[in-house]
């Protein structure tokens, strides 16, 4: 204030001076003209360049960010409070005021896109085919992708409790990451590869070919891209509906669907690669559940705004969350919501193989 009042008085003192002389080319009126866009100029604030040109005055005091439930809705409220605290602290300091972020979990993929639709959620951490749902229904963009092992793809693994059935060899142990520690779970038909080892199509095929009409299969929910979606193009592609031919049992999330297998709830079912590293059951996930075959790779999860919301406050969001995923404690939080190892700039091209999977299904994505 005390610079701006400085600047009116210097401009008042330039314009008598030139009036009361007279002087130079330039009329005393076209030098009042180009004072007063001078002392304008000088008033008017600086764009921030955290907001990307935006005036931060218009976003809002509380940002909601939702997260799909692929495990058990209570494990997945804890693990979040640390990434929202971060996110609000990086959007507090890019708009020079408080902002806050809540977290929530609703029951299933539909309910976030829902929420979104309405707006009554700001950013939502989505499955592939969801996030293609929320940019059709609820106008978001999607901004940010997964990585996992290095990559931004997954799959579908098949499983089973009874591999003489489905394992054309002996199942073979193999190690897999739980948190900070290793746990051994059984694979077979060269499934032991690992999920940081891709291929360009399924494997093990023939035994999923040979599972039989009315046998008792556990999806995650038929908006899951890896918990239905591509694991029934598989079956379709195998000469098997996977409406007519087989008994489904929804379960909801993947951790679910292992324990479905596990407890005899189904014979077959699927889930992310490798699920069972996730699921909490006092059943003997690493005797009884074992995987024999994996479907074709998949554009991993990502993460969707508002459209609406301004493109500054949607480029706080993107690298608010791309700095938190770079550093420890943010990778030490990912890894613990969905097993992320690092958030990338999205490709929205790639979510084309998704919407053709959907489309072979008939599921609509708007």
């Amino acid at each position: 204030m005390k610079h701006l009042r400085f600047m009116a008085v210097l401009t008042a003192i330039m314009m008598f001076a030139v009036a009361c002389t007279g002087t130079g080319d330039a009329s005393p009126d076209a030098d009042e003209s180009e004072a007063a866009e001078s002392m304008a100029a000088a008033s008017e604030p600086a764009e921030s360049a955290d907001s990307g040109g935006d005036d931060t005055a218009d976003w809002p005091d509380e940002i909601v960010i939702g997260f799909v439930p692929s495990r058990e809705a209570d494990t997945l409220v804890t693990n979040i409070a640390d990434l929202e605290t971060a996110l609000a602290e990086g959007l507090s300091e890019a708009a020079g005021r408080e902002i806050t972020v809540e977290g929530f979990v609703p029951t299933d993929y539909t309910g976030l896109v829902t929420a979104m639709q309405a707006e009554q959620a700001h950013i939502g951490a989505f499955g592939p085919f969801s996030l293609l749902q929320a940019r059709d229904l609820a106008g978001a963009e999607i901004i940010l992708q997964s990585e996992r092992n290095g990559g931004a793809t997954y799959h579908t693994q098949f499983m089973t409790n009874d591999p003489d059935k489905y394992c054309e060899d002996e199942p073979v142990e193999n190690e897999r990451n739980v948190g900070d520690a290793t746990a051994t779970f059984l694979n077979c038909n060269g499934t032991e590869r690992g999920p940081d080892d891709r291929a360009d199509g399924p494997i093990g095929e023939d035994a999923i070919a040979s599972i039989e009409a009315g046998t008792t299969v556990a999806f995650v929910e038929e908006t899951s891209a890896s918990g239905y979606i591509f694991p029934a193009t598989v079956f379709l592609n195998n000469g098997i509906d996977p409406v007519e031919d087989l008994d489904r049992v929804f379960a909801g999330g993947h951790d679910a669907s292992v324990s479905a297998v596990c407890e005899g709830q189904a014979e077959v079912g699927v889930a992310f690669d490798d699920a069972r590293a996730i699921t909490e059951s006092t059943c003997d996930i690493a005797n009884e559940v074992v995987v024999f075959a994996y479907g074709p790779e998949i554009p991993n999860d990502g993460w969707a705004v508002l459209a609406s919301l301004p493109d500054g406050l949607k480029e706080a969001i993107a690298q608010t969350l791309l700095d938190y995923a770079a550093s420890d404690e943010g990778a030490a939080t990912l890894d613990a919501i969905y097993e992320i190892d690092n958030l990338v700039r999205a490709d929205p091209e790639s979510f084309s193989l998704v919407e053709d999977a959907a489309e072979q299904l008939g599921i609509e994505g708007d």
